[in-house]
């Protein structure tokens, strides 16, 4: 949003949006729109934003994949005996989800794609002809195929940008160039990875329908996504929340207050997160009534497995689930403090005792602990490294919670950046995460040896397994976990 668009953003609404009523309905003060053109300042400053040639080249990017991708189809559709008039018209399109098409991307951000097929393209040609047809492409590099994940995905660097590729196969003869991905008859007679697939498209575009005012929505959610990355609480891998969770609060809180703009609605996001009794859900819309097509969704009543989730945010596209299964005590606790610290800068920064780069300050994640667990990923070859780097980091949750477990440990806080060291290993190539510890001591103890060993041999055991199974393991993987006191 432009500083111009600060006033026209401003125009009253009285439409409800969301499961209650707002909270309040008042437009901005002249102090709201002061600190709204000197946050968009601010931000231009962290660098942000893409210049208009860097949006343009990610158009150009997208434009070049769905010509490719329709070009696949059409011989895929020949290659099974299709008549060519008739392959040419069978169609298929490249849809957009994430930040990407929230419109709040960074620069050098990748581009979350699903490629959407007819019903004779099946998810073995994506991977195997698609894959091989991309291969070829001179655009391509760092081209790998990530087949056997919960979302099944490929991944490449496609003519210097990133792109996260999925697939979905409809249950229909052609796709029309004017699909509409919310229309729930599309998921009927879908498989779960086919469902899934869709759900990152599903979900943005909802979001995107249920925020009053877009433009507030995408600052005021640059704003907490920088203030997330800074504060090492920005990761769903690792427990704490992924863009989409982060979307997802962002844009309730745009709900409560329709016609406040971008400085407010911080103000306002730190306010009401600082006091929200969690594990009440966050929900931007009402849970449906019935389950017509029979998928799984959460809902605590019916499945106690949900009844667990300690932080829920809830997808508003059907079938809606929890984007935050994966917060643990400790992620959550780490998160509410940075809450209500949050709402104390901005308390400052409205009586202009401080300024919004206070509130970005990178967290001194280094000197919060006294203790730290150093967890180190080794492998030979930096060609198989990115898997086994991925498949560990996938697994420190279980650290974590097992770290919870111990009767000594108040909280596991893992640092979400993973970091190649100073000096390069002799074993090969080697990423590297902190996890900062706080010690307690239960009542009546005395003065305690903290033993973690069992809790580290479980990781490092249940990770080596893992790679096992998944065919990833090679000759000089391995994970190492010690735990270190903070240098003063």
């Amino acid at each position: 949003m432009t500083s111009s668009a600060t006033n026209t953003a401003a125009t009253a609404t009285t439409k409800q949006y969301g499961i209650t009523s707002p909270i309040n309905l008042s437009g901005p003060k002249e102090i709201d729109e002061e600190l709204t053109k000197s946050l968009e300042e601010t931000l231009k400053d962290y660098g942000v934003f893409e210049t208009q040639e860097q949006i343009q080249h990610r158009m150009v990017v997208l434009e070049k994949l769905n010509k490719l991708a329709l070009e696949w189809i059409v011989k895929t559709s020949i290659a099974k005996n299709m008549p060519e008039s008739v392959a040419n018209s069978v169609g298929g399109k490249i849809f957009t989800f994430g930040s990407f098409r929230l419109g709040v991307h960074t620069k050098g951000a990748d581009i979350g794609t699903l490629l959407v097929a007819p019903r004779h393209i099946e998810r073995a040609d994506f991977f195997g002809s698609f894959y091989e047809f991309l291969k070829n492409r001179e655009e391509t590099k760092d081209l790998r195929a990530v087949e056997k994940a919960f979302v099944p995905v490929i991944k490449m660097n496609f003519d210097g940008i990133e792109i996260d590729l999925l697939f979905a196969r409809l249950a229909l003869t052609t796709i029309p160039e004017d699909l509409d991905l919310l229309d729930e008859n599309l998921l009927k007679n879908l498989d779960a990875r086919c469902i899934r697939s869709l759900n990152g498209c599903r979900v943005t575009d909802e979001i995107l329908h249920l925020v009053p005012n877009i433009a507030n929505f995408r600052m005021t959610l640059r704003a907490i996504k920088l203030w997330a990355k800074n504060q090492f609480v920005y990761s769903n891998v690792l427990g704490f929340l992924g863009g989409v969770s982060w979307a997802m609060l962002v844009a309730r809180i745009c709900q409560l207050y329709p016609n406040a703009i971008a400085a407010t609605l911080v103000q306002k996001f730190f306010l009401i997160y600082s006091k929200w009794a969690w594990p009440q859900p966050v929900l931007l819309k009402q849970m449906p009534t019935e389950n017509k097509l029979n998928f799984p969704i959460w809902d605590p009543r019916m499945n106690p497995a949900d009844r667990f989730h300690l932080m829920p945010i809830i997808t508003p596209a059907y079938p809606q689930q929890n984007s935050t299964f994966n917060v643990s005590m400790s992620s959550r606790t780490v998160m509410q403090d940075a809450f209500k610290r949050g709402f104390q800068v901005m308390e400052e920064i409205y009586s202009k005792t401080s300024t919004w780069k206070a509130l970005f300050a990178p967290a001194n994640f280094f000197q919060k602990y006294k203790h730290y667990i150093v967890l180190s990923a080794y492998s030979n070859s930096s060609e198989h490294h990115l898997e086994w780097e991925g498949l560990v980091e996938s697994k420190i949750r279980i650290l974590i919670v097992n770290l919870e477990r111990n009767q000594f440990v108040k909280l596991a806080h893992v640092n979400p950046k993973s970091y190649d060291p100073i000096l390069k290993s002799e074993s090969g190539t080697v990423s590297r995460w902190f996890i900062g510890l706080e010690f307690q001591k239960p009542e009546g103890t005395k003065n305690v040896k903290v033993d973690i060993t069992a809790e580290i041999q479980y990781f490092t055991s249940t990770v080596h397994k893992q790679a096992c199974q998944i065919a990833i393991f090679r000759e000089g993987m391995r994970t190492e976990a010690r735990k270190k006191k903070a240098i003063k």
